[in-house]
């Protein structure tokens, strides 16, 4: 099972995923098949935030040599290692690796966007920037608008966090309170040529909603943020300063993200170099050589987490059953994201939550496991990535005393699994391309 895990996470490495989209011969420069001169270039500026920004950045500034000119990429805290740090001082120039913080935005964060600001502002026509977006991304460049501040938007995004909200809204809030979201990244760098590699951690693959969409057309409104509030309930939680901007916006007093139609976007080329299905495809292909009947299911599985690992469960069940959809030994992949809506205060993540879903389901499966995988390794604020879930997890609980559905109510999946050694834990992949779910059976 762990070779197939890998595989996935693999497939996604951000390093080769960019070498696999870009490539220099001489002065030729081509990026996911748009070809750049760059004799006709007079500076390559790289700027980016992410998750897997290191590895992306490392990729890219061996690639273009001494044709890069400078560049900031922002990065989750803990992200840098101490070779990245060698390689910046020693061979990437002038490109600058920053960290922030992650999943609440923090001054670092609004410092390194003030960075990069500065940066986009002396783009010419004659320039390339290269863009490097991926999950994590919108928490990482964080540049709060009149008369929102950094307080705020913290509050917001614990608000959303506990809400239950999807990345599409809590995205389409984040799009109008902040600048560089929505398209405006775009926008700053006008008139030079933008090129945009993205590392998609969104289902679907969005491109407006990966990282806020920084290069892409924004079809979202001041109205569709300000509903979003009210369709969780956080119009009496949200600022006051959050609901002023919303409400003026609606009103017209500030202008709406770049649209489709707006001209800057003839010259920006957006470029998916690696998603949640090109992982799962990977784990289905290695998860075949390794003898078993296998699938991939989705890549949109989304909803309440505990309910998805109810979902998760019955599929095992099944297959154990019937041999549908597939017969033993059997590998069933499914992709996606969901949500969690915080109701205790105990600690875990969507991954975790999602198994300690189906610990009463699969009880009593014999050949049975189901994993949850958070592939950026961070699942939740835990050092687990996700967890791991057999017919006798609740056997096994149960002698400790442990029950889930209490550890459900105050939603503490880790301390549930701790105990009982089921816990995932990879360390940080520097790739994040949502999460993945494997049901097994023998």
């Amino acid at each position: 099972m762990c070779h197939i895990l890998a595989a996935a996470v693999e497939a996604v490495e951000p390093a080769g995923a960019v070498r696999r989209n870009v490539q220099r011969d001489g002065d030729r420069l081509s990026i996911g098949g748009r070809d750049y001169d760059l004799g006709k270039i007079r500076r390559v500026l790289v700027v980016g935030a992410g998750k897997a920004g290191v590895p992306m950045a490392e990729a890219v500034a061996e690639i273009l040599g001494d044709r890069l000119t400078s560049g900031i990429v922002l990065v989750k805290e803990g992200y840098v290692g101490s070779d990245s740090h060698a390689k910046v001082s020693e061979s990437w120039r002038g490109l600058r690796i920053l960290e922030a913080g992650h999943p609440v935005p923090d001054q670092r964060g609004i410092e390194g966007a003030n960075q990069i600001i500065e940066l986009l502002k002396e783009a010419q026509e004659d320039d390339l920037v290269i863009c490097l977006i991926s999950g994590g991304g919108s928490a990482l460049m964080t540049c709060p608008e009149d008369p929102v501040g950094l307080e705020d938007l913290r509050a917001l995004t614990e608000a959303l966090l506990a809400s239950g909200a999807n990345i599409n809204e809590i995205n389409a809030l984040r799009k109008h309170l902040e600048g560089l979201k929505g398209g405006k990244l775009a926008r700053l760098a006008a008139p030079a040529h933008t090129a945009a590699l993205i590392l998609s951690d969104v289902v679907g693959d969005p491109l407006d909603v990966i990282a806020s969409g920084p290069t892409v057309p924004d079809a979202s409104t001041f109205e569709d943020a300000f509903r979003v509030l009210e369709r969780y309930g956080l119009l009496e939680k949200a600022p006051e300063a959050v609901i002023a901007r919303l409400q003026k916006g609606m009103q017209g007093k500030f202008a709406e993200n770049p649209k489709p139609e707006d001209p800057i976007f003839q010259k920006v080329h957006n470029v998916v170099v690696a998603s949640n299905v090109l992982a799962a495809r990977a784990a289905v292909e290695q998860a075949r050589r390794e003898g078993f009947h296998a699938m991939l299911l989705t890549t949109y599985l989304q909803g309440e987490a505990r309910q998805a690992g109810r979902m998760l469960a019955a599929i095992a069940r099944q297959i154990a059953a019937s041999g549908e959809p597939l017969e033993r030994p059997a590998c069933v992949v499914i992709g996606g994201e969901t949500t969690v809506r915080l109701q205790g205060h105990g600690l875990g993540g969507r991954n975790q939550e999602m198994a300690l879903g189906a610990v009463r389901d699969m009880a009593g499966l014999q050949g049975a496991t189901l994993i949850c995988l958070a592939t950026d390794g961070d699942d939740g604020p835990t050092e687990a990535a996700g967890a791991v879930v057999t017919g006798d997890t609740l056997h096994r609980a149960s002698q400790r005393g442990l029950e889930p559905a209490d550890f459900l109510e105050r939603n503490d999946a880790f301390h549930f699994f701790d105990p009982l050694g089921d816990l995932l834990k990879t360390g940080p992949t520097r790739t994040n391309v949502n999460d993945l779910a494997f049901v097994f059976a023998f």
